[in-house]
């Protein structure tokens, strides 16, 4: 694993008009790495997924992808750059169909010999390749949530973050998205990663970072994390 960031934080603050939600973020996924962001409801991780990448501009503090600053970059511009989001919501469009979701977004901007080509997202998720010609709102939650992942891979990310990964899924559904990270990860997929199993994080995530109230309350590896149930009572209410 490189010991050079992918993404770094330094200082960073956001809110939305006088309400400030982000107070001083400083961390670093280096590439490879699987970072954890939990947290508490309302704490501020979807905050920074946003101002990650080029939904919200952030009022104070800088943004390095790759060593070149992106905090006042337009969303678009960060997607190419290889920024790709399972985003809260899976937000698959109504009116194509799943093939036409992972033929139009198909990019390869991270460069590497074994691409995720269709074959290969069917592959990954094979009820996909099943429901081929469906349209989007004719899918299930987990079937949405299948799609959103299968589409965020078919650019090839350099770095893929997911909001709220299995939320709201059945418990058979999350199994299939907790399987899917695990291969993610053997491959060598850099990844920013909230929801709030942790238990099921904790395998998955090579560091895992705490936002309280919009700052940093703890950071560390799982093996720490793991040891430190205070913590989760303390800041997760597990």
């Amino acid at each position: 694993m490189s010991a050079i960031p992918l993404l770094s934080c330094r200082g960073l603050e956001a809110g939305y008009g006088a309400s400030q939600v982000l107070f001083g973020l400083d961390f670093e996924i280096r590439p490879g790495e699987v970072m954890a962001l939990l947290g508490r409801n309302g704490m501020g991780k979807s905050t920074t997924i946003r101002t990650i990448v080029g939904g919200l501009r952030p009022q104070r503090g800088e943004i390095l992808f790759d060593g070149r600053p992106i905090q006042a970059a337009r969303a678009d511009h960060i997607a190419r750059l290889g920024v790709a989001i399972v985003p809260e919501g899976r937000q698959c469009f109504p009116n194509l169909t799943v093939r036409e979701h992972l033929v139009a977004f198909a990019d390869r901007r991270n460069g590497v010999a074994e691409p995720w080509t269709l074959e290969r997202l069917y592959g990954l998720f094979p009820r996909l390749a099943e429901r081929a010609d469906h349209m989007g709102n004719q899918l299930s939650g987990g079937e949405q949530q299948m799609l959103a992942i299968a589409r965020a891979l078919s650019t090839n990310p350099r770095l893929l973050i997911l909001d709220e990964a299995t939320e709201g899924l059945a418990p058979v559904i999350r199994d299939e998205i907790w399987r899917c990270l695990a291969l993610l990860k053997a491959q060598g997929q850099t990844t920013l990663v909230v929801d709030k199993y942790v238990e099921k994080l904790l395998p998955l995530a090579d560091r895992n970072l705490i936002l309280e109230r919009g700052r940093i309350a703890w950071q560390g590896s799982s093996a720490e994390l793991d040891a430190q149930r205070e913590v989760w009572h303390r800041y997760l209410g597990v």
